[in-house]
């Protein structure tokens, strides 16, 4: 066989078979008669044998036309849903998007955006995993993942930040502690105490730290979680105080002996990003789902 097999020919070889006629045939594909018999004419060419068995009252596959049509059918198939998909996936409509987010976003506003979203735009795949920020960037950067949820304030070379949604963080002490009925704090007030933290790698840890050491102190860390809620109950059996985003903490400010004190530190309100790479720009899913978040 010398020429290749195009997929206008298979459909013009199809039609003519279910119509019994490649002027029926010409007529359902808007081809003219002559352009029609001389593409089936070329394939049976090409074949090395005939398709149809030709008489006045139409056409007839012959045997090899029957096997021919069979494998045909399920490549035309198979070659209209890829254009589908391919369609869908160029309109941000079908794809898969890899996340990377601190815990404050997905303990805040992440999970019934993503219920949202899957719900409107079931072909997209979401894939969510928690990680530090500091250690997101990175991630984007090696094309690892393609959305990254942050807080962190300047974007490192090679990605681009967009503002996302604000927190504010609150000095947590038990009840009945010596700081439980101030209206506020700043956290030098806080220094001599015990403090049950997150891990090391978390963006809270690290400005904690360095708001510490701007005092010109250290921050005495009794405990490390890893999660807020562990967190938290250690905090509320008296073992020493934290600092957490109050946005993330309302169902255990409201069961566990905690009180919450607004804290006067300028680093005390947060902004999250959205962090995607410069190059190459994010896939049309990644914009669609980006679009949702920010529409919020």
């Amino acid at each position: 066989m010398n020429e290749s097999i195009d997929l206008v020919t298979l459909r013009v070889v199809i039609s003519a078979a279910d119509f019994g006629s490649i002027s029926s045939a010409c007529n359902h594909l808007g081809l003219s008669v002559a352009a029609a018999s001389t593409r089936i004419s070329l394939l049976e060419d090409s074949l090395g044998f005939r398709i149809f068995d030709r008489s006045p009252r139409g056409v007839h596959p012959t045997q090899a036309g029957h096997m021919l049509l069979e494998r045909s059918r399920a490549l035309l198939s198979d070659a209209d849903r890829l254009a589908a998909d391919l369609q869908d996936y160029s309109r941000g409509l079908k794809g898969h998007v890899r996340v990377l987010s601190n815990a404050s976003a997905l303990m805040e506003i992440l999970p019934s955006l993503i219920e949202r979203f899957t719900r409107d735009y079931p072909l997209i795949q979401i894939e969510v995993e928690e990680r530090g920020s500091p250690d997101i960037p990175q991630a984007l950067l090696e094309g690892r993942v393609d959305v990254g949820i942050l807080d962190l304030p300047v974007a490192p070379p090679g990605l681009h930040f967009t503002d996302f949604f604000n927190d504010t963080l609150v000095l947590l002490v038990p009840q009945g502690h010596r700081l439980a009925g101030q209206p506020e704090v700043a956290l030098r007030d806080a220094l001599e105490e015990p403090f049950i933290g997150l891990a090391n790698s978390t963006a809270l840890s690290l400005r904690l730290q360095g708001s510490a050491s701007a005092e010109g102190q250290k921050l005495k860390v009794r405990m490390r979680m890893q999660s807020f809620d562990a967190q938290t109950r250690m905090i509320a059996g008296g073992l020493g105080v934290g600092v957490l985003p109050l946005e993330a903490i309302g169902p255990q400010l409201a069961q566990l002996p905690l009180v919450a004190i607004p804290l006067t530190n300028s680093w005390s309100r947060r902004t999250h990003r959205i962090a995607v790479r410069n190059d190459p720009v994010p896939s049309p899913a990644t914009k669609t789902f980006i679009d949702a978040l920010l529409a919020r």
